[in-house]
């Protein structure tokens, strides 16, 4: 690639982020520790939950968080759009995940197909905040009463995300988060779970560590899911940062917004009133019967102009072949047309306007040729 290429995603630290590890390394502890501690505690007061615990990914959270929250034969509502350990997970529980579809303009699980889906046997729900865009979390809130079901959010890409001006991540059971690089903070790996409630924060920290209440006294089985204190200082400089991230974000989101809206044949990602999306990607839709061409012609147009680009997500997880194997094949039409026309663009924090205009242009230009 050349110089001026446009990445889907740049991951850069600064010198206070590698001071902060270095100082850490330095110190000798290198495990979870103090830092550790000052990450959850910091973390948590930032989204507004009574509670905070650290671990090595986000998908190590969600593992977590269905052992504390799920029986085992539990079965459990989950959108099919989504990163797959958003359901693999629920099988590593001994549970079953339940696949629904979700709604074409947010990209979030759709509680009508969820519901659709309900057996005596159905124990929880996990909503999706995809790409930054949040749940309409009133809705699947009362859903959830309604039905006696446990709520676990994932807000793996959803850092900073608001619902009617509350951060996603201080709303009940619990909330995963992943620190992945591309994430809109990062740790390198790691994750994080919010919770308001003692007891399930006390049942996640024993299960990340071994099920251990003191040095070598284990009341429960558990697992070794812990952050280091070179991942949490590091994270601590990235959360003093995240406002400003998320700004940037939601800034190039905005002017790409206006203009690709004026675009025939490419839909721009919805944001519904109340909601303040904080844009981990930024995923447009394709019309590639308007267009005339396929998504892997478009994807190679945009790169030859030096743009960036990703899919996510292909292909929807109950056509993936580990869950038709154990779960067998049922269609979900929303699921599997979003995934032949998704298409993210370049959103990330340092583009500039030069960057944004090219983006804008190579879309245009290739819409322009196709149609």
């Amino acid at each position: 690639m050349g110089e001026d290429f446009i990445p889907i995603a740049n991951v850069e630290l600064s010198d206070d982020e590698i001071q902060a590890a270095v100082e850490v390394l330095k110190s000798g502890y290198l495990r979870q520790g103090p830092k550790t501690k000052e990450f959850e505690e910091k973390f948590a007061e930032k989204v507004g939950s009574e509670h905070a615990v650290a671990v090595s990914s986000g998908t190590a959270a969600l593992h977590i968080a269905y052992l504390a929250m799920l029986d085992s034969g539990d079965e459990v509502l989950v959108p099919s759009f989504s990163h797959i350990s958003t359901a693999s997970m629920v099988s590593f529980a001994n549970c079953k995940p339940i696949f629904c579809d979700l709604d074409p303009r947010t990209f979030t699980l759709n509680l009508e197909s969820a519901e659709e889906r309900l057996t005596e046997k159905t124990r929880a729900i996990v909503p999706v905040h995809l790409f930054g865009n949040a749940c309409d979390v009133d809705e699947i809130t009362d859903f959830a009463d309604e039905h006696e079901l446990r709520i676990i959010w994932d807000a793996a890409q959803a850092h900073g995300t608001k619902y009617k001006g509350k951060d996603v991540g201080s709303f009940d059971d619990l909330v995963c988060y992943s620190f992945y690089p591309t994430k809109n903070m990062t740790t390198g790996e790691g994750g994080m779970i919010t919770t308001n409630d003692s007891k399930i924060n006390e049942e996640c920290r024993l299960l990340r560590e071994h099920g251990q209440v003191k040095k070598y006294f284990h009341t429960t089985l558990g697992l070794n899911y812990r952050m280091t204190d070179v991942e949490a200082a590091i994270g601590i400089r990235q959360l003093e940062k995240l406002d400003d991230f998320v700004s940037e974000r939601r800034g190039n989101a905005e002017q790409l917004t206006e203009k690709l809206s004026e675009i025939d044949g490419v839909t721009p990602p919805l944001v519904k009133e109340g909601i303040k999306h904080s844009y981990h990607q930024y995923a447009i839709l394709l019309d590639l019967d308007e267009l005339e061409c396929t998504r892997d012609e478009f994807i190679e147009s945009l790169n030859k102009k030096g743009i960036g680009t990703a899919v996510h997500y292909p292909r929807p997880l109950h056509k993936q072949p580990i869950f038709q194997e154990l779960l067998g094949d049922s269609p979900l039409p929303t699921s599997e047309d979003i995934s032949k026309r998704i298409l993210s663009l370049p959103v990330y924090p340092g583009l500039g306007e030069g960057d944004l205009e090219r983006i804008i242009e190579g879309v245009r230009a290739i819409v322009k040729t196709s149609g």
